[in-house]
């Protein structure tokens, strides 16, 4: 199986799981506010749907989605609260149809594609493999948005080898969105995955070192909790220094949740009651390319700065690395 396949089958997988927490909604609970500013849980689906049906355009119609492009470069601070607007206004029903077969159609066009493929995206194209990773980080982030309006606490699965890697290798663009110079030697990474297992970054022998549950960072990284209600911890100056600013997403530094303002999840996954849906934003909407550390989408909503904390989409870059670089479109 390839890596493609791999990446594919997971995100189906994500993309069932957050179906399960919306589908059997009362129409009234489609408004509901999740902890993404001026965002219902509708406006978390529409955003989705129009993401999925980008990509499949860059696969099918690259020129329309050219097209897509210029106009996302004419209203940057703007196309993707627009897009979601449209898409929340329409009868959950019909929103909720149109997502379903969106990821349907994106899931069958990325498997139908060659070996060696390079998509077109809003910054330089990407694998095949890298646009279904990007589209499996978002659709967990978001989805984690919809879980916290509904103050529902989600079992963490392997899937989060995916969204974890991403936050890993846009380390340099962490510091680089900030204009700071990112340190020039590697760190090592050490996550306890849900099954138990360890996953590694980096060298084994450095001395900058973060360990702590996959889901935590994951948190973390995304900005779904703020670094006081996880469980990573950091051995080292500018180890601590990147905890205090790690985004997986492009765009610029997101202000992500306060204090309590976090996931719902209580670290180390204990089973013990934890914070609830706060105010804080964070949703990622780009992840980084899983072989090259590219940044793929935009806008992460809440995560990304602006006004008012809302998002600023614009194009995405790569940084060496694997860091994100970011032009004037930004993440999920």
């Amino acid at each position: 199986m390839s890596d493609t396949d791999v990446v594919l089958g997971d995100l189906l997988a994500e993309g069932e799981e957050l179906d399960g927490l919306v589908a059997g909604l009362a129409e009234e609970a489609w408004a509901t506010p999740t902890p993404a500013e001026g965002w219902t849980i509708a406006h978390q689906i529409a955003h989705l749907a129009w993401t999925d049906e980008r990509a499949a355009q860059a696969a099918t119609d690259p020129a329309g989605f050219a097209a897509e492009v210029r106009k996302a470069a004419a209203s940057p601070d703007t196309f993707v609260d627009e897009a979601a607007e449209v898409g929340a206004a329409q009868p959950p029903a019909e929103l909720l149809r149109r997502w379903r077969e969106g990821r349907e159609r994106l899931r069958r066009v990325l498997a139908g594609q060659p070996a060696g493929t390079r998509l077109p995206w809003y910054g330089p194209s990407m694998s095949v493999a890298s646009m279904a990773t990007a589209r499996l980080m978002e659709t967990w982030a978001h989805g984690q948005d919809v879980a916290d309006a509904l103050g529902v606490r989600r079992a963490p699965t392997a899937r989060l080898r995916h969204v974890a890697r991403i936050g890993v290798r846009a380390r340099g663009f962490a510091y680089a969105v900030r204009g700071l110079e990112p340190p020039a030697e590697e760190f090592r990474v050490e996550l306890r995955a849900p099954g138990g297992e360890l996953w590694t970054y980096g060298p084994e022998d450095a001395p900058q070192r973060v360990t702590g549950p996959a889901l935590d960072f994951c948190l973390l990284v995304t900005q779904r909790a703020h670094r006081a209600d996880v469980a990573v911890r950091a051995e080292g100056p500018d180890a601590d220094r990147w905890l205090d600013i790690a985004q997986a997403f492009a765009g610029p530094p997101g202000q992500g949740r306060p204090p309590g303002g976090g996931s719902g999840v209580a670290p180390e996954d204990d089973g013990a009651p934890g914070p609830g849906p706060g105010d804080g934003r964070g949703v990622p909407e780009t992840g980084t390319e899983a072989d090259a550390g590219v940044a793929s989408e935009g806008g992460a909503r809440g995560a990304a700065g602006g006004p008012g904390g809302r998002p600023s989409v614009g194009g995405d870059g790569v940084a060496p690395e694997g860091a994100v670089a970011r032009g004037t479109w930004g993440p999920a």
